[in-house]
């Protein structure tokens, strides 16, 4: 993890992510994806460790996912600096924190402004979420601060925080860790937890 980077996106903004996809209710336990890039899940639960052990209540967050082995060969001053080396990392992601996104805008605002370059292999993004039961969408407030004080203070809400991640190959991974089961082992995992924010990170992938 690092949060120096060659090359950040051509254009960068401000963000917090709300996606609209509905959300398993509990984390009993990780759930394996045969389908799933081994070589990105693993570079996403590295970001979702990383962002764990800062707390919650965060900002929605956007790393560059850098092949290591291209990083390796093409900075390694920065590479020896991270204790990385091309033999032990051929195949893997390296996650590059951008400059920190401004809450006060909504990152599906955001991500649609955003071209990577073409030294980033993929990329991922943080957000957290607040969800409520099913029986309680029919009390939600139309006015959007409205819902928000609403949904902050209802007895069943659920807290989650996610991280979805795609690559320019178009292989995603997510990661969700609730709140109430804030533990290592109880983080979920998937290729298509949150269709919509993987959809509008891929398009930051994709060549005009």
């Amino acid at each position: 993890m690092t949060d120096e980077t060659p090359d950040g996106p051509d254009e960068a903004a401000a963000g917090s992510a709300m996606p609209a996809d509905p959300f398993p209710e509990t984390a009993d336990a990780v759930r394996a994806d045969l389908d799933a890039d081994p070589a990105l899940a693993s570079a996403v639960l590295e970001v979702e460790k990383h962002v764990a052990e800062q707390g919650w209540d965060q900002p929605a967050r956007l790393f560059a996912l850098v092949d290591t082995a291209a990083l390796v060969a093409q900075e390694p001053a920065l590479a020896a600096a991270m204790g990385l080396d091309q033999p032990s990392e051929d195949g893997s992601f390296t996650p590059v924190e951008q400059d920190q996104l401004d809450p006060a805008t909504a990152i599906e605002e955001v991500l649609p402004g955003i071209v990577w370059p073409d030294a980033v292999a993929g990329c991922a993004a943080v957000v957290e979420r607040v969800v409520l039961p099913p029986d309680a969408d029919a009390e939600i407030p139309e006015d959007p601060d409205e819902a928000a004080a609403f949904a902050a203070t209802h007895p069943d809400r659920q807290e989650m925080r996610l991280v979805a991640g795609t690559t320019r190959s178009g292989s995603t991974y997510c990661a969700m860790r609730f709140r109430s089961h804030d533990e290592d082992h109880l983080v979920v995992g998937g290729t298509d937890l949150v269709p919509s924010l993987l959809e509008l990170l891929a398009a930051t992938l994709v060549e005009d």
